[in-house]
């Protein structure tokens, strides 16, 4: 791992600017890219949700650049604690299953299924719920029973929960119907 840009990485703030910034300097040097996605998938690391950040941005924007990397972030998901890091990575995970250059084997799908649905019943997040709901319902149309288990779980009482949780919920239930 080159020191200079795990440096780099580990003074990098969640400022939008910053992020781009850092996104824009793996698009101009992509053999960096391994390093990035080597902080963000080790959970162990204390700024993989740093380069989490500059992962969904890069997944956003150049899935060229990330679909190498599909059968590792897969892997990894079910490590991630972090609020932060969870964001990001379903973000990412709405990237993929929503591209239409990413083909995803069944066991990839199978792996972001398991971790979203928990994702889901353990975070109330409104951030991650959304991601979390909005790419568990567009692989809910191959997999039925997805959207079974995702209607089940958004008619729980949210009433706690914060604005932003409860219009994602409206949102997907109303697509469920």
């Amino acid at each position: 791992m080159d020191a200079v840009f795990y440096n780099r990485i580990s003074k990098s703030t969640a400022h939008r600017k910053c992020r781009d910034d850092n996104k824009q300097f793996i698009f101009e040097n992509p053999e960096y890219l391994k390093d990035l996605t080597a902080i963000a998938f080790n959970t162990k690391d204390r700024n993989h949700h740093k380069a989490c950040w500059i992962l969904e941005l890069i997944a956003e924007e150049r899935m060229d650049l990330f679909i190498p990397y599909i059968d590792a972030y897969c892997s990894v998901l079910k490590n991630y604690k972090s609020d932060s890091a969870i964001r990001s990575m379903s973000k990412t995970g709405l990237f993929l299953v929503n591209h239409k250059d990413v083909k995803l084997t069944e066991n990839q799908e199978e792996k972001i299924i398991e971790t979203f649905l928990d994702w889901l019943i353990q975070s109330d997040k409104a951030a991650n719920a959304a991601y979390t709901m909005r790419t568990l319902y567009s692989l809910g149309r191959k997999h039925n029973w997805v959207n079974d288990e995702l209607k089940a779980l958004l008619s729980r009482d949210c009433s706690q929960q914060t604005p932003g949780y409860k219009f994602a919920v409206k949102d997907i239930l109303k697509r469920l119907k």
